[in-house]
């Protein structure tokens, strides 16, 4: 049996999907049964919290492998979904990290991913730590700012980096949960090109049929506004202002072709998801 953490965000939806493909025994931890609707029905629904250590359980109970994907900052809901795999006997997790969780110092945006590969390493069970770059779908957080002040901010200016689609995140994870030989590596995940802020706003604006202006970050408030148009609490706003300005510093952009090792095909391309997710890039009032 495989359990899946995250299962509703935009890697688990897409991994319930995969494993449902692969004829995969899947269970899903789930707090809203309601969020998981449209997800596969051979996935089986277990109610639980990984804020609540008592209500894991019984969706550990038969579990050997995990899939582990924890939202925010904090480390906990890690600790406690480690600590139920070891009493149920899970024999391999897969983690999902991040790209930034290296680096001698490790940057802050990358600390809490750090924190949670080691709460992983030393639980003694086998794991694979898949570490992706940025994802296409972080420019739907665009939106909100295109639709209320009629422009993207950029705060990387020069930076380039290689985004890749949450739907290849979720085709590795299948395929390692469900084939021997991955235990103990670490995979970091980019697409296959890298873009500068503009370019990406370029490729949007050809997508939806309008002009997006692109205006440059000017101060930090600005800076952390770009990332999330509702603003940040001060930690996260701190490794915002940090990875912003090392990312300013790399106009080469990091880029991996692991994807296309494990999954024998490219990635998939931001122009392509940006057309076919049209949809959600539009303004109000615009044809879908």
């Amino acid at each position: 049996m495989l359990l899946v953490t995250g299962a509703t965000g935009r890697i688990g939806r897409e991994l319930v999907r995969e494993l449902d493909a692969r004829s995969a025994e899947t269970r899903i931890l789930v707090r809203d049964p309601a969020r998981a609707a449209g997800l596969p029905a051979s996935a089986e629904r277990v109610l639980g919290d990984l804020d609540e250590p008592s209500t894991l359980t019984p969706a550990f109970d038969g579990v050997d492998r995990l899939f582990l994907l924890t939202p925010g900052i904090g480390v906990d809901q890690a600790a406690n979904a480690v600590a139920a795999a070891r009493v149920a006997g899970v024999r391999h997790i897969v983690l999902v990290s991040s790209i930034w969780a290296f680096g001698d110092p490790v940057p802050a945006m990358g600390r809490w991913h750090h924190e949670r590969e080691r709460l992983v390493r030393a639980s003694g069970i086998p794991a694979t730590i898949l570490r992706p770059g940025g994802f296409m779908t972080n420019v739907l957080e665009w939106v909100p700012s295109i639709r209320k002040e009629g422009f993207v901010l950029d705060a990387i200016g020069p930076g380039r980096a290689a985004p890749i689609d949450p739907a290849d995140i979720a085709a590795v994870a299948a395929l390692v949960l469900t084939e021997n030989g991955h235990e103990g590596r670490t995979y970091t995940l980019t697409g296959d090109e890298t873009f500068t802020i503009a370019e990406q706003v370029e490729i949007i604006a050809a997508a939806v049929g309008r002009r997006i202006e692109v205006r440059t970050a000017a101060t930090p408030e600005e800076i952390v506004r770009s990332r999330y148009p509702g603003g940040a609490p001060k930690p996260l706003a701190d490794a915002v202002l940090e990875a912003a300005a090392l990312m300013r510093a790399d106009t080469t952009g990091v880029r991996t072709d692991t994807v296309h090792r494990l999954l024998g095909r490219r990635p998939r391309t931001f122009s392509g998801w940006c057309a076919g997710n049209a949809h959600l890039l539009r303004l109000d009032g615009e044809p879908a």
